[in-house]
């Protein structure tokens, strides 16, 4: 179902206040039913979920992903950011390395752990 746009305009308003009256009277809802509006609005599946989307883009937009914070520190590497000092770029380039599984440890162990294994073939009949 798509928006009204007063429906979308109380919506953009709650986004930014979390106030169901105040964003009903900003949108352009009557001053007298504004509480009542911004309730029943809030009840919307369709304002619901338009909330919803919209938050969830303003916080993807908000939050680096890793494909953005790789690219920064290869920035760094490369000396393209301003200020950058010797152990900005070493420390960029450990990170790239470690994300890119350079430093994996290798663990040995040696001894009995106590197990048995038991593979049992389905063949009884035999």
């Amino acid at each position: 179902m798509k928006l009204t746009q007063k429906q979308k305009l109380f919506a953009d308003y709650y986004i930014s206040s979390g106030n169901g009256t105040e964003s009903a009277i900003k949108a352009g809802y009557s001053k007298k039913t504004a509480c009542e509006m911004g309730h029943e609005n809030l009840r919307k599946p369709h304002i619901v979920e338009y909330i919803k989307e919209r938050n969830d883009k303003l916080e993807s937009e908000r939050v680096a992903d890793m494909q953005e914070v790789r690219e920064l520190w290869s920035k760094i590497l490369r000396n393209q950011v301003e200020g950058v000092e010797m152990k900005d770029i070493l420390k960029a380039s450990e990170y790239i390395a470690k994300t890119n599984g350079a430093f994996l440890d290798k663990v040995e162990h040696k001894g009995d752990l106590g197990l048995n294994i038991t593979i049992d073939y389905g063949d009884d009949d035999e």
